[in-house]
């Protein structure tokens, strides 16, 4: 009966419905549009010092590469202003001896400048310049018939992910970060919006026992939840196409577990913060916020310092974050998920256990 009540009430808050679908949909397409870690055009200033046939090929090479975008001038202080105001991200200099060394097979130097207030693009912008310039060297002996002796060639493979697509890894990622969020938050709101109501104080009045109002409060936002999930795994794979090889049962079981956990963090925050502005901020502060940062969705945890990496192995959305990136690109793995799962479940036993604690049937 307290079950039907709470599923009555979703159905007629139009806030929980927005929290439980809308919510999601936004989020993904957040993460799968607006957050992307590929740079696919950066913009350069390529200065063209020498005009000789070789540093004009050589300048074409750039301009015509698919991942910059280039601001041709012929001296530095054209394109340096650009550079400080952060209207391009780097700059390539073909020096006024560029054609005369390559003609007498003297060694022709080319300068890279990144700009290094963001050292990511700082790194493509070497990465792919360097690039330009190998497969230019390449296509000059080509065209000139001369044999370059390369003792080794590399061959490289790319695993679970072979186009390097951050999308691909983002969306599996911020599927964990938002069922954090909507598990935490629904349970936490509900219950401090009962407390504001007054509702609370009736349903205490009533023989129902603490395990059937946890029960109760429950099962039908953990229903919810897992219709959240269909839609978020039905996006990415059909909307955003990413890649699925691993088992949606599998899935689903992490899902149920991670929920548990959410939702019972969601009953404890409502326990101690009985007003709906405190719940919710407490949701973003120990659900949303840790699970962004910290859960490896976005950020690599060998990266962060050592009493961080300990924290990690605290929030069920680390040991989610890789569960769901194994089964979207590398498929059932079972040394990596079930040491996940036993986690998750021991993390989810420990928040039932408090609310279970925390829980009295009294007003003060």
């Amino acid at each position: 009966a307290f079950m039907y009540k709470e599923s009555i009430q979703i159905i007629r808050d139009p806030s929980t419905i927005m929290i439980a679908f809308v919510l999601p949909l936004i989020m993904l397409f957040l993460f799968g549009y607006g957050v992307s870690l590929d740079a696919n055009k950066i913009r350069i200033g390529l200065i063209l010092e020498d005009t000789a046939p070789e540093a004009r090929s050589l300048g074409y090479a750039f301009q015509n590469s698919p991942y910059f975008e280039a601001t041709v001038g012929q001296h530095r202080k054209e394109v340096e202003e650009y550079l400080i105001s952060g209207q391009v991200r780097g700059m390539v200099v073909i020096p006024i001896d560029f054609g005369t060394n390559i003609q007498k097979n003297q060694p022709a130097l080319v300068q890279i400048i990144a700009d290094g207030s963001e050292t990511n693009t700082a790194s493509f912008v070497q990465n792919y310049a360097e690039g330009v310039i190998a497969v230019w060297l390449q296509n000059q002996a080509t065209e000139k018939g001369i044999d370059i002796n390369v003792q080794i060639t590399a061959e490289p493979r790319v695993w679970y992910n072979p186009q390097l697509k951050s999308r691909d890894i983002l969306l599996p990622g911020s599927i964990s970060v938002i069922m954090s969020l909507i598990g935490t938050l629904l349970t936490a709101l509900v219950v401090a919006r009962e407390w504001e109501r007054g509702t609370m104080e009736a349903i205490m009045s009533t023989p129902i026992l603490i395990s059937e109002l946890i029960l109760g409060k429950l099962m039908p936002y953990f229903l919810l939840g897992m219709g959240s999930m269909v839609i978020c795994v039905a996006m990415a794979v059909f909307v955003f196409h990413v890649p699925f090889i691993g088992s949606l049962l599998v899935v689903f079981l992490a899902t149920a577990i991670f929920l548990l956990a959410g939702l019972s963090q969601g009953l404890l925050i409502s326990t101690m913060a009985r007003n709906q502005f405190v719940a919710s901020q407490t949701a973003l502060n120990v659900a949303f916020l840790p699970a962004f940062m910290l859960s490896g969705f976005l950020y690599e945890i060998n990266s962060m310092p050592t009493v961080l990496q300990w924290i990690t192995h605290l929030l069920p959305a680390r040991y989610f974050v890789s569960i769901l990136q194994s089964s979207f690109l590398a498929g059932t793995i079972w040394a990596q998920i079930i040491p996940n799962l036993l986690a998750m479940s021991c993390i989810a036993g420990l928040f039932l256990f408090l609310v279970v604690k925390k829980s009295v049937k009294r007003l003060d």
